[in-house]
């Protein structure tokens, strides 16, 4: 480590280096403080483990459509299709 210069010693640039410093600490505080602020809005969601959430709540079961309603979903599409298609052909 080098040693400090005659210049280190100089007590006004040592105030200036100290008020720099100590305005760098307070904007960190700051935003500690925000983030802080942040974490304890979300505390009842981001407490809560994913794992226990799902051990917790009741599983979502897949919908199952029957074999007619699938039809009638696929023919109202093919026509939606149809129709955009067309649309296309005469512009």
């Amino acid at each position: 480590m080098a040693r400090p210069s005659s210049s280190m010693q100089d007590p006004a640039l040592l105030a200036a280096a100290l008020e720099g410093l100590e305005l760098q600490r307070k904007r960190i505080e700051d935003q500690i403080a925000m983030v802080r602020g942040l974490l304890s809005s979300r505390k009842s969601v981001a407490s809560v483990p994913a794992a226990e959430k799902a051990a917790s709540s009741p599983s979502r079961r897949k919908r199952v459509l029957s074999e007619e309603a699938r039809l009638r979903i696929a023919a109202a599409q093919k026509k939606r299709w149809a129709a955009f298609r067309k649309g296309k052909k005469s512009e």
